[in-house]
């Protein structure tokens, strides 16, 4: 039998799965998109839901089991069998930090063990001011950052340089060219790029998070997992129990220092000794070692291993801090009034339950087909940040799409049959009658009306007779919104024809959430 070749270590079949693994998840991210029909046959968020940071904080926040996010005791079950092999294996941004550390990493530096109990810390907050209505964990949670940077700058970007890349060469290339470039663009627009050109808010702050993590490896490697991760933070708890673990430290060490020096989560103290909640299971210790001390393994019965040097007093201050922090919600102006503006996706929830359910991952925002769904910033507060909202100047509602439901992994978006999400109401249509061109300067203009998508038209015409900005008696059709029929998708928003600020504009009142919120009709 052909033995393998040496350059097979354990270190490089790790780089192979997490390779395998992040393509696994940009072949996911690819495929949260519209792709001719309203049924996504992939299971696309399946990376959220075997997350259990926050499959824990969005149960603890809705006080109930999510049946969406039970997989995640999966990821917690392997890692107290096998150790943190997620983190090290896994994890797409693991992936890409250990990646881009020739970009942002310092050579020859060995990072040091001190600061990593702060992200426990964190850990210990985001759980508790969950549990008391302060839902944070989506804010820092890995993919939640990743998924985010890519849908909101890296895929729209990609899209931007890859068509005016082609359609340079289109215009100027010679044929022969085009007969290349014509075919592999075709190709990239069916398999890679968005279905549609998208812009979204919040678009650079989010590459901004997601950079600042890749870029924390400047400091020290994997600065971002070791001392800042909050779900590195649950599995390290998980993985002091796990039965399987890197040893070493054997009295034949000597003086050899080689396996705490290229650790990349300073793991392994003065004694060789290897904490298995802070081992993300690289495997470069064990592909180096010069003398094959250190071995991973059964270790017997599952015992804890080296303590993580929390202190109580901290993670009582901890645990006090995010018990407290929500107590402050209340005080706010939202609190009495919110704001008119904020308009949900059809099928969220209320709005306490849908901010708790809400992991802010972006997959809504991406998969939705008019591009209507973007980041919320402080309009629903701070917990509220990077949640989506329909802004119906930039996109619509789809009459026939479901999609977004099918894509929150929480529940936070119910999946709604078509039927009753054609018949759901996020908000109500009314005119501002100082724009709107048939009252404010007799100028004939049914665009509105035209694209109006429900079967008995919402919006209806009054036929009067006014003085038009010349001064001449006319009759035209002035517009109005039957409050009944109105459903709030915002395309009459969207199609208006007028620059800068609409003359019909939707606002969340009469959503179905909300219904004592409503206008008259023919307002």
């Amino acid at each position: 039998m052909r033995r393998l070749s040496p350059r097979f270590t354990p270190s490089v079949w790790r780089k192979i799965g997490q390779t395998l693994c992040f393509l696994l998840f940009v072949v996911l991210f690819i495929k949260t998109d519209y792709a001719g029909v309203d049924e996504l046959p992939w299971a696309v968020n399946l990376l959220f839901r075997i997350d259990p940071l926050l499959a824990f904080s969005a149960m603890l926040a809705a006080k109930t089991v999510i049946v969406l996010m039970l997989p995640a005791l999966i990821t917690l079950t392997l890692t107290l069998v096998f150790g943190r092999f997620f983190c090290g294996w896994i994890c797409p941004l693991g992936t890409l930090i250990d990646a881009s550390h020739r970009l942002f990493g310092k050579k020859d530096t060995t990072p040091e063990p001190g600061q990593r109990q702060w992200k426990y810390y964190l850990l210990f907050f985001l759980l508790a001011a969950a549990c008391f209505g302060l839902p944070l964990a989506g804010y820092l949670d890995p993919f939640s950052l990743l998924v985010r940077g890519f849908t909101f700058a890296v895929h729209p970007a990609l899209d931007h340089a890859t068509t005016t890349l082609f359609t340079w060469t289109y215009q100027q290339a010679p044929a022969w060219v085009n007969a290349l470039t014509e075919p592999t663009y075709t190709l990239l627009q069916r398999y890679v790029l968005p279905f549609g050109d998208k812009v979204y808010a919040l678009g650079v702050f989010s590459l901004g998070l997601l950079v600042l993590v890749l870029g924390l490896s400047r400091l020290e490697r994997r600065f971002f997992c070791r001392k800042v991760c909050p779900l590195g933070a649950m599995l390290a708890l998980s993985a002091r129990f796990s039965r399987f673990k890197l040893t070493g430290g054997t009295a034949e060490c000597g003086q050899c220092r080689q396996c705490r020096t290229i650790c990349p989560m300073a793991a392994i103290d003065e004694a060789r000794i290897i904490a298995p909640a802070e081992c993300t299971l690289c495997l470069d210790c064990l592909t180096l070692c010069p003398r094959s001390r250190i071995r991973y393994g059964s270790s017997g019965t599952a015992r804890p291993g080296v303590p993580t040097d929390l202190s109580r007093r901290a993670v009582l201050t901890s645990l006090a801090a995010g018990a407290l922090a929500p107590l402050a919600l209340p005080s706010r102006p939202l609190a009495r009034q919110a704001d008119p503006t904020l308009i949900r996706p059809p099928g969220a929830l209320a709005e306490a339950a849908f901010l708790g359910r809400c992991v802010r991952c972006g997959e809504c925002m991406k998969v939705c087909i008019g591009n209507a769904l973007h980041a919320t910033w402080l309009e629903a507060g701070l917990e509220g940040i990077f949640t989506p909202r329909l802004l119906s100047r930039i996109g619509y509602c789809e009459y026939n799409c479901t999609l977004c439901g099918q894509v929150c992994p929480t529940g936070a978006i119910r999946t709604l049959p078509k039927p009753e999400k054609q018949t759901t109401v996020i908000g109500r249509a009314y005119f501002d009658k100082n724009r709107c061109l048939p009252y404010a300067a007799g100028v004939p203009c049914i665009v509105c009306e035209e694209h109006c998508p429900t079967p008995d038209k919402a919006i209806k015409f009054r036929e009067v007779e006014v003085e038009n900005s010349k001064g001449a008696r006319v009759r035209v059709r002035q517009p109005y919104v039957i409050d009944s029929l109105c459903i709030g998708c915002g395309i009459c928003e969207n199609k208006c024809p007028l620059s800068g600020e609409a003359a019909v504009l939707v606002t969340a009142a009469g959503e179905s959430r909300h219904e004592a919120l409503s206008f008259r009709d023919g307002y």
